[in-house]
């Protein structure tokens, strides 16, 4: 399959695991890591600019790459949240490919197919991942989000927002680097 197959979102989603027995459970392993109650001064969120699917091992490499970058910064100096959840069951239906298959099997239209995977629809605009961080750390947030998105499978953006009424922010937005 083609991963534009499971990327591009059509049709309705099928979200009820009533409906496909063995739906797998979602791999984000922690939707939320840091402190969360700590003084924050800048809010930095990754948004989407397209409207897309994320599968749920794209969603946790994102996470898992950000995180790694905050690591040195210490773990009660930053709050990383995945703020989507993959609900949408991905379906493949499956074909035979072994070595006496020496012809293309096409297979019956639209076929049911069996769960294979969880993803998360994305509207453009919507946000992916937020981080707070202080003010001394603010350089070291951007590098996590650029790292983070280059794991999803759209272009994104970075927005930083001061959570402190007398500061301005730093840059508006920026545009990541991306999968197109």
């Amino acid at each position: 399959m083609h991963g534009k197959n499971y990327r591009i979102p059509s049709g309705m989603p099928l979200t009820s695991k009533a409906f496909a027995p063995g739906a797998p459970n979602p791999k984000i392993a922690r939707f939320s890591t840091g402190q969360a109650s700590g003084d924050y001064d800048y809010l930095v969120q990754l948004l989407s600019t397209e409207k897309v699917q994320i599968r749920h091992n794209a969603l946790e490499a994102a996470r898992v790459a950000a995180n790694k970058k905050l690591v040195p910064i210490g773990e009660n100096s930053y709050f990383l949240r995945v703020k989507v959840y993959p609900h949408v069951i991905l379906r493949e239906n499956k074909m035979i490919a072994t070595a006496g298959a020496d012809r293309l099997q096409e297979g019956m239209r639209k076929a049911w197919g069996k769960p294979i995977g969880l993803a998360a629809r994305v509207d453009s605009g919507d946000v992916i991942l937020e981080l707070f961080v202080k003010k001394e750390n603010l350089a070291k947030a951007k590098e996590a989000m650029k790292n983070a998105s280059s794991k999803l499978p759209m272009p994104t953006q970075i927005r930083i927002q001061s959570l402190k009424a007398e500061e301005p922010s730093p840059e508006l937005s920026e545009t990541a680097a991306g999968v197109a």
